[in-house]
């Protein structure tokens, strides 16, 4: 019984050995039917040259690689951040009293200059019509002051005519030098009251001025009772409640405007030069909605704690679907680059950890060259810093070193 297991292994065995050791022979006879005879002529100094051959390549490291060509990628510089309101604003109480308008709830539609909150008028109103009273008193005094200054205008006019006509008359020898005196003396007089009913005039006209400010005053209090929308949008909170008190500061309500919407985020110093006002956007929220617009604003500050500078893009949000404060995955196009793609497990680090890849140039030598990634997905990443063409070691780069010989397999490019 254990017979036929002997002569199963010695076939088996006379059968690797030819095709391990005597392959030639056993090609030979499958294709011709008689093996072919082994070269008389060969010499030994052939011989020793395949020998050495033999031995260089079984010492030289076998890694697979791929022929890559680089190519024109739109680079994108991708950050992360969140949505913002176009514009928010805090309404806040300017003056104090008891709301007496009703409450407005959250999320209310609001139009500009639509009435939010309003205040009891109190005394405001009060303190109105005794501004428009005085007012009133103080531009009554205004005729009687013109005409005391038109009064003193004509006593001097009467004084100088006196004061010429007793000169000349004391010139003849008709008027003594009393008289003259008397009529200069009446000149300055006359002189002295026109100025004081200027100075009266001016001081009725300044008690105008006055008057007036404090009915300006009085209205715009009575103005600060009514709180109203600086812009149309959403009320984010409720207005103040029916029959609280108000002071200065206050807060009655918070409108927002969210058509349209921005989307913030944070560029590195070495990406920002990239980055250019009216460059294309798009951006992915977390509920997976993507959204696209414009870069409205690249800020010239870098933030002083992460060295990064705010970039805005702007996107339309009518039906109002995107919210604030939503995180975002933003991508901002910018100029095409060269670059290469290759797969992740590509990458690796040199003595002095820097990222790079490893390739086989001339003679099958290994090199290491650093690069910079561009863009990254699910199949791989494009990558810059490389020649038009280069042989990446894809398997086995993590075994060589730089200055080392290989045995490269070539692979198809997977993009």
């Amino acid at each position: 019984m254990r017979l036929i297991p002997v002569l199963t292994a010695v076939c088996v065995s006379a059968f690797l050995y030819f095709v391990v050791v005597e392959r030639d022979r056993l090609a030979a006879f499958a294709g011709n039917g008689a093996p072919e005879a082994t070269p008389a002529e060969t010499t030994e100094a052939e011989t020793e040259t395949q020998t050495v051959s033999a031995s260089n390549q079984s010492s030289a490291i076998g890694v697979v690689a791929v022929k890559s060509e680089a190519r024109t990628i739109d680079s994108a510089v991708v950050l992360r951040g969140e949505t913002e309101a176009d514009r928010q604003v805090e309404v806040r109480a300017e003056t104090s009293g008891l709301v007496i308008s009703e409450p407005l709830r959250r999320g209310t539609h609001v139009t500009a200059g639509q009435e939010l909150c309003r205040l009891d008028v109190g005394t405001s109103a009060a303190v109105l019509a005794e501004a428009k009273a005085r007012l009133l008193e103080a531009e009554a005094r205004i005729p009687s002051a013109q005409a005391a200054v038109a009064e003193a205008e004509a006593r001097l006019e009467e004084a100088k005519i006196n004061d010429n006509a007793a000169r000349k008359l004391s010139e003849g020898g008709f008027a003594s030098s009393t008289r003259v005196a008397s009529t200069a003396a009446s000149v300055r007089a006359a002189e002295a009251a026109i100025q004081s009913a200027t100075s009266g005039l001016e001081s009725t006209q300044a008690g105008i001025e006055s008057a007036q400010a404090l009915v300006a005053a009085a209205e715009r209090d009575v103005e600060r009772l009514t709180m109203t929308a600086p812009f149309a949008g959403l009320l984010e909170s409720r207005t103040a409640e029916l029959g609280s008190l108000m002071q200065p500061g206050s807060l009655c309500g918070t409108v927002l405007r969210l058509d349209p919407i921005r989307v913030v985020g944070f560029v590195p110093e070495t990406d920002i030069n990239r980055v250019q006002e009216g460059s294309l956007a798009g951006a992915r929220l977390t509920t997976g909605q993507e959204v696209s617009g414009q870069v409205t604003f690249v800020s010239r500050s870098a933030d002083p704690q992460t060295r990064t500078f705010r970039v805005e893009v702007t996107v339309p949000n009518e039906d109002l679907s995107i919210r604030d404060g939503q995180t975002a995955e933003i991508v901002i196009s910018a100029d095409g680059a060269q670059a290469h793609f290759l797969p992740q497990s590509s990458l690796t680090l040199n003595d002095e950890g820097t990222l790079g890849v490893r390739v086989v140039e001339k003679g099958n030598i290994v090199a290491f060259k650093a690069v910079d990634l561009l863009r990254d997905g699910t199949d791989g990443i494009w990558v810059g810093g490389l020649s038009a063409n280069a042989n990446v070691i894809v398997v086995g780069q993590e075994y060589v070193i730089e200055g080392v010989e290989v045995a490269p397999t070539y692979q198809e490019a997977t993009q």
